[in-house]
């Protein structure tokens, strides 16, 4: 019970923080987004950087455009961290658990990181794909989530699932460099809880800005072809709306995007956006993080409570 009340806890808290980084940060995503689906020939593009998705949207008067898709990425967002969160909490506590150590190395963590990591891209790859479309699609012409999801044929709802698997590989560097530092920063002032019902330790709200920063860098820099490669493979198409009912969707693939992307935009188009999806998801992902902890004591409170509460009213069910 204690194990899945702290794996509980943890999933609680962060996905309250996905939430929170998600919402704040959402015009920087589409922006960044927007930018790194277009599939621009050589020397010729639309946005040249960032800030021109940014000016094209304040010229337009469609500023309130940059937060289409907003509650699909939201639930997409609770749902994927929740689940990742709990799957990690779940896993890693299981491992520990059978193995009969008290702490886990850092391959353990990393195929414990990957598994929690697989098992959300396939619970939550509709709506990544349906939000990629959304926020890829020109300002103010956004589709609803129905409608968005229904457009086309079921199995392209997951479009990316393969690249999305693969990059688990994000996720479980990140974290791991997250936890593993966290555990040596925390080990000098742990001596050991004795009091099955003591709230974990927390890191301070700067230091876990500043890990989840480092980590999700790192994880950023060696996992970003593949993540420029998703967002073209779910991007909505360039001519939609212009020759309405004229031709289904085209089918992306993994290899067929790669073919296009070095043919128009050669070696460094893998890397365009870099500084983008840089910015952003550190910034998205040591909010995350830093709320996470910050809430993650007041939670464990929460729950501990519930559980007290539900098993007072059990025996009192039992008694009468």
């Amino acid at each position: 019970m204690a194990v899945n009340m702290e794996s509980l806890s943890e999933a609680t808290s962060g996905a309250i923080g996905a939430l929170l980084s998600t919402t704040i940060l959402y015009p920087l995503d589409t922006c960044k987004t927007k930018y790194q689906a277009e599939a621009s020939s050589r020397g010729r593009q639309k946005y040249r950087n960032l800030t021109d998705v940014l000016l094209e949207a304040i010229s337009k008067g469609q500023v309130l455009s940059l937060y289409q898709g907003l509650g699909t990425k939201n639930l997409q967002s609770f749902i994927a961290q929740f689940v990742y969160f709990y799957g990690y909490s779940y896993f890693k506590r299981l491992y520990l658990r059978r193995s009969g150590t008290k702490s886990i190395g850092t391959k353990a963590n990393l195929i414990v990181a990957a598994a929690a990591g697989a098992c959300t891209a396939i619970v939550t790859q509709p709506l990544d794909t349906a939000a990629s479309r959304m926020q890829t699609s020109a300002f103010g012409k956004s589709k609803g989530l129905w409608e968005t999801l229904t457009e086309g044929t079921w199995s392209e709802a997951f479009d990316g699932l393969g690249i999305s698997l693969l990059l688990t590989s994000n996720p479980a560097i990140q974290y791991t460099a997250f936890d593993q530092l966290k555990q040596r920063l925390l080990n000098r002032r742990q001596s050991g809880q004795t009091n099955a019902d003591s709230s974990p330790e927390a890191l301070s709200a700067f230091t876990a800005f500043v890990l989840g920063a480092l980590s999700k860098s790192i994880a950023t820099i060696l996992t970003y072809p593949a993540i420029r490669c998703k967002v073209v493979i779910q991007a909505a198409d360039e001519n939609e709306g212009k020759t309405k009912g004229a031709q289904p969707r085209s089918s992306k693939t993994v290899s067929s995007t790669v073919r296009a992307i070095w043919k128009r935009e050669g070696v460094l188009g893998f890397f365009k956006g870099l500084e983008a999806q840089i910015l952003k998801t550190v910034l998205s992902s040591a909010l995350l993080l830093m709320i996470k902890e910050k809430i993650s004591a007041t939670t464990w409170v929460v729950m501990l409570a519930l559980r007290r509460y539900l098993l007072v009213s059990r025996d009192r069910l039992k008694h009468n």
